[in-house]
């Protein structure tokens, strides 16, 4: 869709335009590398420092952005967001052509919605249904009875097991598993004996699934994803886990188990989470951080540290950590001095 004016992209975005309206934008770019012909966005204190040695052509920008330089400018309420949408809108994704490559095998009584594109060596099982409008790359496999709402978008090698049902416009990226045995094994004897996984999953609408994230079946009931949550790759939602909705949680983060994580809750990345752990809705759980079985993460001072604890008091441990090795050569002395003293 390029060039545009900046009169366009402030009408696609709903902002208040600044300086020359009727300047032509060939891109989008970062701050430090935008051009003159290019667009950027300022969402932060440091960004604003920055803004005044960039290039860029025109710049979304928060209401309270200091303008003195008189550059053009459009401002939104959340330039993050509306520099997302602007590239939306500028960069569509192009979308296969409706039709079922003749490699694809379907099914016994498998649907298909109107305006699906199913690609080549892709595997419907029987009696599995497809929304309208979704599209499946190639390589994905689905399994038997599964329910895969509209307008979805699985990418290449995508493996969804029996019985999930996957809500509308949820997007699953390359190489993720949907519906694998939750890890339930019983110790009887002298070995371990499978407990049969015959719950199911339920991922609502609107969820987006990163690459090679695995999010297991129930042993009984269902695994639970709520509508607009998204993961990111690498990410393992075991049995039982019940996710709320728009939820956030950031790359190679483990949940064990019957885990219960309340809505807008925010979990970093390498976060590891114990058996039947609670994470409070709106809950803030930084990267690395390790929540220990069945405990509580309660919603208000985000939790850092193993085993996870409010930030405060992670950062006040740590500054005396750091202090450790002075006060051992402290203590080396102290002892010494000691030592002197009942010589005499």
């Amino acid at each position: 869709m390029f060039p545009v004016t900046v009169e366009a992209i402030a009408g696609f975005c709903g902002g208040t335009i600044e300086g020359d309206e009727a300047r032509a934008i060939k891109g989008v770019n970062a701050l430090e590398d935008a051009s003159e012909e290019e667009l950027s966005f300022v969402a932060s204190r440091r960004a604003a420092a920055q803004a005044a040695s960039s290039r860029a052509g025109c710049l979304l920008v928060a209401a309270d952005f200091d303008n003195r330089s008189r550059r053009t400018v459009v401002r939104v309420q959340d330039p993050r967001a509306a520099f997302a949408h602007v590239i939306s809108v500028l960069y569509p994704k192009r979308k296969p052509a409706p039709g079922i490559h003749p490699t694809a095998v379907i099914g016994n009584d498998a649907r298909i919605g109107n305006g699906c594109s199913i690609a080549a060596n892709v595997t419907l099982g029987e009696r599995t249904i497809v929304g309208a409008n979704s599209v499946i790359a190639p390589g994905c496999v689905i399994g038997d009875d599964v329910t895969i709402g509209e307008g979805c978008l699985l990418y290449a090698n995508v493996t969804v097991y029996d019985r999930v049902r996957i809500g509308s416009r949820v997007i699953l990226h390359a190489g993720s598993i949907i519906g694998a045995d939750g890890f339930g094994f019983a110790f009887t004897g002298e070995q371990y004996e499978k407990f049969p996984q015959i719950g199911t999953i339920d991922i609502g609408d609107d969820v987006e699934v990163g690459a090679n994230t695995c999010i297991d079946r129930a042993a009984l009931g269902a695994t639970r994803i709520g509508e607009g949550t998204k993961l990111d790759n690498m990410v393992h939602i075991a049995h039982n886990c019940q996710i709320g909705r728009h939820v956030v949680i950031a790359a190679q983060t483990g949940f064990s188990g019957g885990v219960t994580v309340g809505d807008y809750a925010v979990v970093g990345g390498q976060v590891g989470v114990g058996d039947k752990a609670r994470i409070e809705p709106r809950s803030v759980v930084g990267s690395g951080a390790g929540i220990l079985t069945s405990k509580i993460v309660r919603a208000g001072e985000p939790v850092w540290g193993t085993p996870a604890r409010p930030l405060h008091e992670y950062l006040k441990q740590l500054a005396a950590l750091t202090k450790m090795p002075a006060m051992l050569e402290q203590l080396k002395e102290l002892r010494s001095r000691v030592e002197e003293l009942e010589k005499i």
